[in-house]
């Protein structure tokens, strides 16, 4: 396949700046932003708006197998932050 038959399609990060992350590596922006969604989630509800912030920087930052894996350990109880504080 040669470099004019592939296709690319934009991407957009959607974190916005965070003044605690300002290093190059985001893995703790990453980790903050999934326990603070699942947090507003859980007080607020999945239909308060300020909590989709959250949502679209962690889905932005985070490998899919990290979620997938923080998903299941939430599942099981043997995620390592109690989100109902």
């Amino acid at each position: 396949m040669s470099d004019e038959e592939r296709e690319t399609k934009p991407f957009k990060f959607v974190t916005g700046f965070d003044a605690r992350f300002p290093n190059q590596n985001q893995t703790k922006h990453c980790w903050q932003n999934y326990v603070d969604y699942h947090k507003c989630i859980l007080a607020k509800g999945e239909d308060f708006p300020p909590c989709r912030q959250f949502y679209l920087a962690y889905r932005s930052l985070c490998p899919s197998g990290w979620i997938s894996r923080w998903d299941d350990q939430r599942d099981n109880g043997t995620f390592p932050v109690r989100l109902d504080q």
